[in-house]
């Protein structure tokens, strides 16, 4: 998930929406997403599979619904691999610059680097690279909490850069119409989005139904606690007049810019570099939970069968990244070709794999809905009322991010309606491809080499763990 990633950009954009209400959208995020993610919390209790919500849709809606559920996955993913191959970008050139360097080159190279490397790391076992880049995460998160003692600190003694005060008004909407803080929930969901990918590691974790849901929720809620805290502090220290909002949403590297003011040049380095390391990490996360999706539908019917193969040594799907990242890396050059900055090319497509991702929340919500009224699992009925608060939280965020934009976030929408559709005429217009693919993720649920359901001890209930093709 990147959280210095997260809160490096993701707080400008809704900055230049809402005004001084940025903690108030993030921590109605958090209420949202934990609605979503009680969906993939209980559904991952029962089943694990490298698809995602491809299997968990497939397994609970039915083999049709698993497919749709699984492209749009798809987009999300290959979306967040290019934004987050921008934010690297992004971050370097702003550590380049916290050193003293101004000519920096182009964006892209940075990008197309972080493609290839992401890509090499992904093909291997990467237990030492992923270890690396959590210890500089966190070391990115304790600097962020360092920042938040000092700016609170200064903030509430009046001996802030320019006077800015502590003020808990930013938890109202002050100015800010409530239509707005909604359309700005859109970007509180890019930081949560991607929350779900380590259920796509179903079939390599060891108690995956104890781990995957201990791994879900935690990632919501502690990432919750830490964004909402950090869009407060950086809301209050970049000040909530005028000027300091101006300030705050035309920033490209929030907590850098702060660090700078409220701790020194020494400390703004620091918290950069992990802010490098951050969107690096991201990437390679997005780069392996797209791979195993093309991978996982590879594997059941969907696309030629040699991206389904995997390294012998490493159970990488080594085909499948190096398709993932040169899609990635042709599309960062692209951006740049027709002279996108990488701060927009990352807000571009995060905003393109956030609208990709709410359908595919959507198709989960729907799923654990059916698999609680089919009394497959142990899922009290009562609980009926989250994921249709869920389902109609992201209804009206989609609704909300689809109307009164301005351009170019107007095509957004259509970008992403325009794959999900795709995934949708795959489906009614290839009926024999969708049965084909039912079968064997029927298989494979229920015993063969892929994802496997929890067995309930009630002989009932293991009869009726079959799904129909």
């Amino acid at each position: 998930m990147g959280p210095t990633l997260a809160m490096g950009l993701n707080g400008a954009g809704v900055a230049a929406t809402v005004g001084q209400a940025v903690p108030l959208v993030f921590l109605l995020g958090l209420l949202g997403v934990g609605l979503v993610g009680y969906g993939f919390w209980r559904l991952t209790q029962h089943f694990h599979h490298a698809g995602s919500v491809y299997a968990l849709a497939g397994a609970t809606i039915g083999p049709r619904a698993g497919f749709f559920g699984g492209f749009a996955l798809l987009g999300a993913y290959l979306a967040f691999l290019v934004c987050t191959l921008a934010a690297t970008g992004v971050f370097a050139h702003a550590f380049l610059h916290a050193l003293g360097v101004r000519s920096t080159g182009p964006w892209v190279a940075v990008a197309v680097v972080a493609a290839l490397g992401v890509t090499l790391l992904n093909s291997r076992d990467t237990r030492l690279t992923a270890r690396t880049l959590l210890v500089a995460e966190g070391i990115g998160i304790a600097a962020m909490l360092v920042l938040a003692v000092v700016v609170i600190g200064r903030t509430g003694t009046g001996s802030a850069p320019r006077h800015q005060t502590f003020d808990l008004a930013v938890f109202t909407p002050g100015a800010a119409s409530w239509g707005a803080i909604m359309t700005a929930t859109v970007f509180a969901f890019l930081s949560w989005a991607g929350f779900e990918a380590c259920a796509s590691l179903g079939e390599e974790t060891d108690d995956p139904k104890r781990n995957i849901p201990r791994a879900l929720a935690g990632s919501v809620l502690l990432t919750g606690v830490l964004y909402v805290l950090m869009m407060f502090v950086q809301t209050i220290g970049f000040g909530t007049d005028g000027a300091g909002v101006r300030q705050f949403a035309g920033s490209e590297s929030a907590l850098v810019t702060l660090s700078g003011s409220y701790l020194g040049t020494w400390f703004s380095l620091v918290v950069a570099f992990t802010a490098v390391a951050s969107a690096f990490a991201a990437a390679l996360s997005s780069s392996a939970a797209a791979a195993r999706m093309v991978s996982a539908l590879a594997r059941d019917g969907f696309g030629p069968a040699a991206l389904a193969r995997t390294d012998p040594a490493t159970g990488s799907p080594t085909r499948a990244l190096w398709l993932c990242g040169a899609v990635a890396a042709v599309f960062t050059a692209v951006m740049y070709g027709v002279g996108t900055s990488a701060f927009d090319a990352y807000y571009w497509y995060a905003t393109i794999g956030v609208l990709c991702v709410l359908v595919v929340y959507a198709v989960a919500g729907v799923g654990v809905i059916v698999f609680t009224l089919s009394r497959r699992g142990h899922i009290p009925r009562r609980e009926l009322v989250i994921p249709l608060a869920g389902l109609g939280y992201l209804c009206f965020v989609f609704y909300r991010q689809s109307t009164g934009q301005s351009a170019p976030y107007t095509y957004f929408p259509w970008i992403a309606a325009a794959w999900c559709a795709t995934g949708l005429a795959v489906v009614l217009l290839a009926p024999s491809l969708a049965r084909r693919i039912g079968a064997r993720l029927t298989s494979e649920l229920n015993g063969g080499q892929g994802g496997r359901q929890e067995q309930t001890p009630e002989p009932p209930a293991a009869d009726s763990m079959k799904v129909t093709p």
